[in-house]
């Protein structure tokens, strides 16, 4: 391939990440104020604080020789509105000790509830990973703006004020996560 070839593939690449970038805002741009119509969206119901207490890392690939962090030191917060929806950001370290950030939105989904007090749920989070750079900029999908989308779905419960959470990262791995409402 000639240079004047693979950089007419690179910038129809940037082109199509650029469009999927547009077309991911203007979907949130329609969405937000529907959200903001519902009646307590933006009420406060509580806060929580949470860090990853064990984290482990699959392989998919038997030659795949890769070192992994399996220490994120996760710091997140996240604020809780009365209709389960909510809004976090935390801090840690990705499975190349590089640190990053993940913005992100979600829900939770109740899935058993034996008292007031005990409640095991699912939750759901999309948002955005900030920090993947260098040369592991593309081990994460869509990582192009140095910005990448993520889905994140976690399975967990919460005793009183206390809450424990499992989140799966793809086909990376898994997190155990604890944390505080407050």
């Amino acid at each position: 391939m000639i240079p004047t070839q693979r950089q007419g593939l690179a910038t129809k690449a940037r082109q199509t990440s650029i469009r999927q970038y547009a077309l991911g805002l203007l979907l949130a741009g329609l969405l937000v104020p529907s959200c903001a119509q519902a009646e307590g969206f933006f009420t406060y119901d509580h806060g929580l604080v949470q860090t990853s207490l064990w984290t482990t890392h699959y392989s998919t690939n038997e030659d795949d020789d890769e070192e992994y962090n399996d220490q994120q030191n996760l710091i997140g917060v996240e604020v809780h509105n009365p209709e389960r929806w909510f809004t976090g950001a935390a801090w840690l370290k990705n499975s190349f000790d590089q640190p990053i950030w993940y913005f992100y939105a979600g829900r939770e989904f109740p899935l058993w509830q034996p008292s007031e007090d005990v409640e095991v749920r699912a939750k759901l989070t999309a948002g955005g990973l900030r920090g993947y750079d260098g040369d592991k900029k593309d081990k994460i999908s869509y990582n192009s703006l140095g910005i990448a989308p993520a889905i994140l779905p976690t399975i967990g419960a919460r005793w009183g004020r206390f809450e424990a959470d499992v989140l799966l990262f793809g086909t990376a791995g898994a997190m155990f996560n604890a944390g505080v409402r407050f």
